[in-house]
């Protein structure tokens, strides 16, 4: 699976940087996140930053695709429980104005590391829970592209996929800033 992912992930790379109206550069910013669908859950703060290659077709759409480090989950009664991503959202742009648009699409995660040990032992080093190695999100967001190469967004991260084995789905609210090298 994880193979496929980056064959897919690839391939689109290249596609994009064929095309015309490049996009690139580098984001950074905060995750305001919690997990879903799983009592006793509220908001913890995370960061977020990578790179991001987009382009446009035509007028009116593009397409931007992400490689972001993450950091969600949610504060629970025993502690703050994290799970760092490296996720990949691939959103297709609707351009309101030359400067202002709505994005949606899949994002796809790989739980790079989580402290599910830390915060609810299950004894001899196990936990009660365990974070799944891969992550789906549906993404909606408003960014707006600013003169000189700025960018800022603000995105909502809704799961399709549960994070834990015993369920819960991740919901995260991000604000980014970013700046293009074209």
């Amino acid at each position: 699976m994880k193979k496929h992912f980056i064959l897919i992930l690839t391939s689109l790379m290249c596609s994009v940087s064929m095309a015309q109206d490049l996009d690139f550069g580098i984001k950074a910013g905060a995750n305001f996140a919690t997990i879903t669908d799983a009592s006793g859950f509220s908001n913890t703060t995370g960061f977020v930053g990578g790179v991001f290659l987009g382009f446009k077709l035509g007028d009116t759409w593009g397409l931007q695709a992400d490689m972001l480090y993450s950091q969600q989950g949610g504060d629970f009664a025993l502690g703050d429980v994290k799970l760092d991503y490296i996720n990949v959202p691939v959103v297709l742009k609707y351009y309101l104005t030359s400067n202002l648009h709505l994005h949606a699409g899949p994002q796809f995660g790989i739980n790079v590391n989580d402290n599910l040990e830390d915060v609810l032992p299950g004894g001899d080093g196990l936990s009660l829970a365990d974070a799944e190695s891969f992550d789906v999100e549906g993404v909606v967001g408003l960014g707006y592209e600013f003169p000189f190469g700025f960018r800022a967004s603000g995105r909502y991260n809704f799961g399709l996929t549960d994070a834990f084995n015993t369920g819960g789905k991740n919901s995260v609210i991000t604000l980014a800033l970013g700046y293009s090298f074209l």
